[in-house]
């Protein structure tokens, strides 16, 4: 039929009246054609019935579309935050190369760059199946993750579109961002002493089965620890309740925290950190600018670590989520630096610049777990109090216990981790702790229940939730690195003999590569020489 023709006779179901007041309404031909004389099926019969089909095959196709844009927005919002965790590799490095001392400094740096690439190895073998892994349709246990290995279901997922929001490329490469960050944790602690085939191994093994483990425990929705566990009669296994650790104080900062403790305290000290009687030498670090770079590079990079930790942004609600915790990532890491400068003013009346910015991390380490579920008020409190946090335990690792760790990473990263965990148990908002966990186990009821936090009338059933966290994170890593760097240290391969130790790794292992006699000049190059660095640099009052 011609397009003059269209309409001057019926068409399948439909008659000459019809056809012309669904053309009067708009509708093209082909449309009318598909009405009236579908492939498949009885075509509508009247104007109205015809005009129904129309419309709910119209909001169909729309909501189809609004589905696809909404996936498309969550997808490019995780990718993005995990490019933002991603460029906290390179703040790591610099903070690490200004924390030692200059003849270490390209051993440090590359031992930075193989955190990256053997967790990456290592995260796509075993680590993603150990942590998120499930048969499709299957549980798999409270303990670890048991599918997916070399991302097996994830290409088929991904090929097929059944389950990608939620195992897709995207999911992948986000979770091994923050698997970098743990393994990078434990690079500093043992600088200047560890040798690079032990660096190596222990990477692997952090990235692959350690830290995968703790992320099954806390984040998956079949760990123990979980609040999206909710098997038993809908609400989580531990306490009705499950953990609050958001976007990780425990989960990452704990774990490389620890690891770092340990492998620091079987590692040994550096030769002459200590003096005969126990007394603590000072080892500076050889540049407080880098250490400063450092920082604001970790800072900007915690803005994708904690909002991205939301996992979607395409709703209001999701949206509000998101522009909160990155308010309240912002506010605690300003106020853990006040709060050092300050007390480092009053304790040793100085000025003191890189203990600034390790009260700016101490307070962004803190506020990690409790991001999304605090007011910004509260996000100050754990941020200043984080930063004496750091500082009493950086005191007590050095000169009480004798470990010596050059970046002080347990005491920024597993003491104040601790502290960051504890912190939802006090001052967890009722109202967000529903709003962000409502629909899973804390439950509708959060409020009724009085799940929250201790000082909003909350009783103690989420602070301990959080120690329980606390406690099973130290114990594991406690026992599976410290372990680990025991066999290691036996066996003769965990530090580098004394006369490559005191010559520097860099002048022992890279002088032919970097083409200098003196490789340290190649990291510090365009920038002076500190003799006072990462340790504890200070500006006198004047």
């Amino acid at each position: 039929m011609s397009s003059e023709d269209f309409g001057s006779e019926p068409l399948g179901s439909c008659s000459v009246a019809t056809i012309a007041s669904l053309l009067a309404y708009g509708l093209d031909q082909d449309t009318i054609t598909g009405l009236c004389q579908p492939e498949e099926g009885t075509g509508c019969t009247s104007t109205d019935n015809c005009m129904f089909q129309y419309l709910m095959g119209a909001t169909a196709d729309a909501q189809s579309a609004a589905s696809n844009v909404s996936v498309g927005l969550d997808v490019s919002f995780l990718l993005f935050s995990g490019y933002l965790v991603f460029l906290m590799q390179l703040g790591f490095a610099v903070l690490c190369a200004g924390s030692i001392r200059a003849k270490n400094c390209m051993n440090i740096l590359l031992k930075n760059m193989l955190d990256a690439c053997v967790g990456a190895i290592g995260f796509y073998l075993f680590g993603y199946a150990f942590a998120y892994g499930r048969k499709y349709g299957q549980n798999s246990n409270g303990f670890i993750g048991n599918w997916n290995f070399a991302l097996s279901y994830t290409t088929e997922t991904s090929m097929s579109g059944t389950e990608f929001t939620t195992f897709g490329w995207h999911q992948f490469f986000f979770q091994w961002s923050f698997c970098a960050a743990t393994t990078t944790i434990v690079s500093g602690a043992v600088a200047e002493r560890c040798t690079f085939s032990a660096y190596m191994t222990y990477a692997f093994f952090l990235s692959s089965f350690v830290y995968p483990v703790v992320v099954h425990w806390v984040w998956d929705s079949q760990g123990w620890l979980s609040a999206f566990n909710t098997f038993q009669d809908g609400y989580a296994l531990i306490l009705k309740t499950g953990a609050i650790d958001f976007a990780g104080s425990g989960v990452v900062h704990m774990t490389g925290g620890v690891a770092a403790l340990m492998g620091a305290a079987i590692i040994g000290p550096r030769v002459g950190r200590f003096g005969p009687d126990g007394s603590v030498n000072e080892m500076k670090g050889h540049s407080s600018t880098l250490v400063v770079m450092g920082t604001f590079l970790l800072w900007f990079g915690w803005f994708g670590f904690n909002p991205g930790s939301n996992l979607v942004i395409a709703s209001q609600a999701a949206a509000t989520v998101v522009s909160r915790v990155a308010v309240t990532t912002a506010l605690a890491g300003g106020a853990g630096g006040i709060s050092m400068l300050f007390y480092k003013f009053l304790t040793v009346r100085a000025w003191d610049v890189v203990a600034t910015c390790n009260g700016i991390l101490a307070g962004l380490v803190a506020v990690t777990a409790s991001c999304s579920v605090i007011e910004p008020w509260a996000a100050i409190i754990t941020g200043a109090i984080g930063a004496i946090v750091f500082s009493v335990a950086d005191y007590v690792t050095l000169n009480k216990l004798k470990v010596d760790d050059p970046v002080s990473a347990f005491a920024l990263h597993g003491a104040v981790g601790a502290w960051g965990v504890l912190f939802p148990g006090f001052l967890a908002a009722p109202h967000y702790v529903v709003e962000v966990y409502g629909a899973y186990g804390f439950g509708m009821d959060a409020e009724a229940g009085k799940r929250f936090g201790l000082f909003y009338g909350g009783h103690g059933q989420v602070l301990l939730v959080q120690v329980i966290e606390v406690l099973a994170i130290f114990g594991w890593t406690c026992v599976m690195m410290g372990g680990f760097f025991f066999i290691l240290n036996k066996a003769g391969l965990l530090r580098v003999p004394l006369q490559e130790e005191m010559a520097g790794l860099d002048i022992a292992n890279y002088s032919k590569s970097a083409g200098s006699k003196d490789p340290s000049v190649h990291c510090t190059v365009g920038m002076e020489k500190q003799e006072s660095g990462a340790l504890g640099e200070s500006v006198s009052k004047a």
